[in-house]
């Protein structure tokens, strides 16, 4: 898919102007260059053209709330020029797997007075004596040269894209309440398992009840036949004394 048509895209029904974040990776540049990207996304802060096949930087449109541009995998070697003058508060610049041989080549950074971090991975200016000190010396506004700052402190990943602080006690925030959600949780499945517990002892509590209703009952009419059954063999008796009078007659 080539860039315009990605761009329109991304869009998704949105004006330029309501994007704050716009990727772009994999599409194809036409003539090595930047295109359907103009000054109307005046809110964008992030802008990522990884392996697009760009060669110039000429195409950029001006950009001053642009923060973080990722370029890696291209087939740039020079012309940053433009964005010192068009992404005047650039923070993070990856130009990691292009084509940048020297350190001159990236004097024109110098101008941009907000960039803290810069990558430079697999670029053969990476391999040049005394690399990391160089370009620390060139751009004294770095923290971070390919992740690591100058006394080789790695970067973590909340200061790569933010305050770190904020970062740690949002996340910290979060990990609380969600402990917090889960006693809850717990809890309230201890109280369902109580309930089902009452409920099925007041069912058991039921079933003996009828049960012992019923052997009541039974017994009432074991009395009953009982009771019956005494006053015909009161008469048995009573006859039995007439049955010998009359064998004696």
């Amino acid at each position: 898919m080539d860039m315009k048509k990605r761009v329109l895209l991304e869009l998704r029904h949105r004006s330029p102007s309501e994007v704050p974040e716009l990727v772009l990776d994999n599409c194809r540049s036409s003539d090595g260059k930047m295109e359907g990207i103009t000054e109307e996304f005046s809110n964008l802060e992030l802008l990522s053209l990884i392996n697009v096949g760009l060669t110039s930087m000429a195409g950029i449109p001006k950009l001053d709330k642009l923060k973080k541009l990722e370029l890696s995998d291209n087939r740039i070697s020079g012309g940053l020029e433009v964005l010192a003058e068009r992404l005047v508060n650039l923070t993070h610049l990856n130009l990691s797997g292009n084509k940048f041989k020297d350190i001159s080549t990236l004097e024109p950074l110098k101008k941009l007075p907000q960039l803290k971090s810069l990558d430079l991975f697999n670029c053969e200016v990476t391999n040049l004596a005394d690399y990391r000190d160089s370009i620390f010396k060139l751009l004294p506004q770095l923290t971070y040269l390919d992740g690591y700052d100058v006394n080789d402190c790695e970067a973590s990943d909340s200061e790569g894209e933010g305050d770190g602080v904020d970062d740690e006690d949002e996340e910290e925030g979060e990990s609380e309440d969600f402990e917090d959600e889960e006693e809850e949780d717990e809890e309230d499945v201890v109280a369902e398992d109580d309930d089902e517990d009452d409920d099925s002892g007041d069912e058991d509590g039921e079933v003996n009840g009828e049960v012992d209703s019923e052997e009541d009952e039974d017994e009432e009419d074991e009395e009953e036949d009982d009771e019956d059954s005494s006053p015909v063999k009161g008469e048995k008796r009573k006859r039995d004394p007439e049955d010998e009078d009359e064998d004696e007659d």
